[in-house]
C-alpha cells in the first residue's frame, strides 16, 4: 500500500496508537505530520521516523488546531490524509459520579477537537481529494458496565455516526471518511489497568481471539483506509477488536 507523494496529519501522534500510524505511514513513502501538547515526547518521537515532522497542538484551541494544519500546508504544501486520533481516557465512574467539568473536558478532547481538525483541514483535503481517518472505540459500539453512561463511550458514539455524516457530506469533493473502532490495545493509556499478570490475563480473556490488541493492528486497519486500495470505501465503520464488539 503505497503512500508516497502523500502528506498526513496525525493527531496525538506521538506515542501509541497515533505513533503506530505515523510509523506505518512513513514506512509506505508518506511525508508526515504529529500532533501532542508535549514537547518533549513530540520532538522525540518524530525524530525517530523518517520523513516526519511534530507540530505542538492543543487540541481544545482552535488557534492552535488551525496554526497546526497551516504549518503542514507551509512545510509539505499539500494535505492528503487527517488522522483524527488524540483522545484522553477518563477515570472509569458512573454517571452519578462524573462532575461536569469531567463529562465537558472529555467531550472537548475527543469530540470537538476532532471537529476542529476536521473543519480545518477540509479545504485542503478538497484540494487533494483526501481522506479522513477517526480513531474511535468500540466504546462507541456497544454498553460497557462500569462507563457505560459516561462521556467517554458518548464521545465515540458520536464521532461515528459523524463519520458517516461527513462521509455522506463530502463524497461529492472525492474525500473519504472512515473509522476505526479499536478495542482494548496495549498503550500507554490503558497501561494503568493492567499492572498485573493477572489484569492482563482477564483483559487478553475478554477478547474471543484470545488477546489485547497492539498499536500495530490499528495502524494497519489505517494504512489500508488511508490508501488507494480502499478507494470505493467511505463511511465504514471497521471494528479492530479482537471480536469484542460483537460479544
Amino acid at each position: 500500500m503505497d503512500l508516497s507523494n502523500k502528506v498526513a496529519l496525525v493527531t496525538g501522534g506521538s506515542r501509541g496508537i497515533g505513533f503506530a500510524i505515523a510509523k506505518i505511514f512513513s514506512e509506505n513513502g508518506c511525508k508526515v505530520a504529529i500532533t501532542a501538547k508535549d514537547l518533549s515526547r513530540l520532538g522525540e518521537s518524530a525524530s525517530r521516523l523518517k520523513n516526519t515532522v511534530g507540530i505542538s497542538a492543543d487540541i481544545r484551541n482552535k488557534d492552535e488546531v488551525n496554526n497546526a494544519v497551516n504549518k503542514v500546508m507551509e512545510k509539505f504544501g499539500r494535505l492528503d490524509i487527517l488522522v483524527n486520533n488524540a483522545g484522553i481516557f477518563p477515570k472509569i465512574k458512573q454517571l452519578h459520579e462524573i462532575e461536569e467539568q469531567e463529562w465537558q473536558e472529555i467531550l472537548d478532547v475527543n469530540l470537538t477537537g476532532q471537529f476542529r481538525f476536521t473543519k480545518a483541514a477540509i479545504p485542503h483535503l478538497k484540494k487533494t481529494r483526501g481522506c479522513i481517518v477517526n480513531i474511535s472505540s468500540d466504546a462507541g459500539l456497544k454498553a460497557y458496565q462500569g462507563f457505560n453512561a459516561d462521556a467517554y463511550s458518548a464521545s465515540k458514539a458520536a464521532l461515528i455516526v459523524l463519520t458517516k455524516c461527513w462521509a455522506l457530506e463530502y463524497a461529492k469533493d472525492g474525500i473519504r471518511v472512515n473509522c476505526i473502532c479499536p478495542g482494548v490495545v496495549d498503550t500507554d493509556m490503558t497501561r494503568p489497568f493492567l499492572k498485573t499478570d493477572k489484569d492482563r490475563e482477564f483483559m487478553n480473556a475478554e477478547h474471543p481471539i484470545g488477546r489485547m490488541g497492539q498499536p500495530e493492528d490499528v495502524s494497519r486497519a489505517a494504512l489500508f483506509l488511508a490508501s488507494g486500495d480502499s478507494s470505493w470505501t467511505t463511511g465504514t465503520v471497521l471494528a479492530v477488536d479482537g471480536g469484542e464488539s460483537v460479544k
